[in-house]
């Protein structure tokens, strides 16, 4: 937020505070939090805390950034004004570290919840200000999912790049894709007929035009878009079908006899393909968000879960499969570099062996050969018993290199140095390797164990199901 042209720093300040704590948006104001500072009175108190900071420093630039707004959106009817002010209080504390102050006004007018953050530039002490980068959305971005993963709320689901493709992580994805993703959550819902499927897309904030086609417009969009321009799956007739069918299948569910009906239980529908897991888990930690939810996050750790659904969604692994054939190459990357690594340590080890024999065989060779010339007397071998036994070590090491010519210490000494380097090179790459591939297996041990516990509530409630129908 920069300050306008022709108005004050603090009328600038009151103007944008203003705005994000209207009452008509935040409930008669009930929804905002904050932090270091008063909500009457933050836009002041921003301002004393600059002035403080150019009195201290003597430092005024051009065209000064006089504070931050962040806006952080949710998905309609998953999240409550309260829990969406935590979130965004929690958000914008680990984001600024606790070193700025700031608001918090979760604004309930639109059909998503949505908060505004708004940071002061200027840091407690007011003797810096917070330092912008290129990057930082995208650390603002992983902070915001951090949270709302830990809370079991979506994040935004990451597009699988194609070879044409190679947009910015700003990509917006479009309206219509949007409306397609909609309409798929809806009907996945108990929907009797097409009546209450519209009814369903209006609650959640579209608009729909009647006429001889079906129109739909979403907040932000300026044209309504008709569902026969949607793509197979997606126009009237095609959704009037898919609604059918669930209603097919569950009255032929509900005529089947009862033991019909036990192998059933037994064997459940099959998921659809194309399995997406991180949007899975991440739905399966929101369906937990109901009664079992303090009992679920008392079995598994919800933050554990949180990092690796980052991990994932940073390194593209976007099913099961993905995740395992991961872990196999982290495993074979790691075993082949601890391998040439010990292969270097042999050499090296072969190497300062080989010169400490030609070293020891020079040193003791007069020794040596004036035993031999004692006719190998045993007071002389008691006197020299050292020297003859490293001497002897040396000429049976040599043995290894009959017919060939034994290098020179100087030729050896350059080899080893050679190794070494070599050594300390596949070091790096060594501690590199082994660090993927921890992180890998803890994600996969973390996601088994996650899998785990649901396939485990599966089968309860399967055996729940199959007595109560006994």
């Amino acid at each position: 937020m920069h300050q306008n042209k022709g108005k004050t720093v603090a009328q600038c300040l009151k103007a944008r505070t203003d705005y994000a704590k209207n009452g008509e948006k935040t409930e008669n104001e009930e929804l905002i939090s904050s932090y270091a500072c008063d909500k009457e009175t933050v836009d002041q108190e921003f301002l004393l805390a600059k002035q403080e900071y150019l009195r201290i420093t003597g430092r005024k630039q051009k065209g000064d950034i006089i504070a931050y707004q962040i806006r952080q959106s949710f998905k309609p009817g998953e999240i409550t004004p309260e829990e969406a002010n935590a979130v965004g209080y929690e958000t914008a504390m680990r984001f600024t570290k606790g070193n700025h102050a700031f608001i918090v006004a979760t604004h309930t007018d639109k059909a998503h919840i949505h908060n505004h953050i708004i940071f002061n530039s200027t840091n407690l002490d007011c003797d810096r200000k917070f330092r912008d980068s290129w990057f930082i959305a995208l650390v603002l971005q992983k902070v915001s999912d951090i949270v709302c993963l830990e809370h079991a709320l979506s994040v935004i689901k990451p597009r699988k790049p194609s070879e044409r493709d190679n947009r910015n992580p700003y990509h917006r994805a479009s309206f219509r894709k949007s409306l397609r993703e909609h309409i798929d959550l809806i009907l996945k819902e108990d929907v009797k007929d097409l009546n209450e499927f519209l009814k369903r897309l209006q609650e959640a904030g579209y608009e729909i035009k009647y006429g001889k086609h079906i129109s739909i417009r979403g907040n932000g969009q300026k044209r309504f878009i008709r569902l026969s321009s949607l793509g197979e799956g997606y126009t009237e007739e095609d959704i009037r079908k898919r609604i059918q069918r669930e209603e097919e299948y569950e009255s032929e569910e509900q005529e089947k006899p009862g033991k019909e009906r036990l192998q059933s239980a037994k064997k459940p529908r099959p998921p659809a393909r194309g399995f997406d897991l991180l949007i899975d888990i991440n739905k399966k930690m929101q369906e937990g968000k109901g009664r079992g939810y303090e009992r679920w996050a008392k079995v598994y750790n919800v933050k554990q879960v949180t990092k690796a659904l980052l991990f994932l969604q940073e390194h593209g692994i976007r099913d099961y499969e993905e995740l395992e054939k991961k872990a196999a190459e982290t495993s074979e990357r790691y075993d082949a570099v601890s391998n040439f690594i010990k292969e270097k340590e042999d050499k090296l080890h072969d190497i300062a062996a080989l010169k400490m024999n030609i070293i020891n065989f020079a040193k003791t060779k007069e020794i040596y050969d004036a035993y031999r010339a004692s006719r190998y007397d045993k007071d002389f071998f008691e006197a020299h018993r050292e020297e003859i036994t490293l001497h002897r070590a040396a000429k049976e090491a040599f043995n290894r290199y009959k017919g060939k010519k034994l290098p020179k210490v100087k030729e050896l000494s350059e080899q080893y140095r050679e190794v070494l380097a070599e050594k300390r090179k596949l070091y790096g790459e060594y501690k590199e390797a082994r660090k993927e591939m921890m992180d890998v297996k803890i994600a996969k041990q973390d996601i088994d164990r996650f899998l785990k516990i649901d396939e485990e509530q599966h089968q309860k409630e399967n055996n729940k199901a199959q007595e109560h129908i006994r």
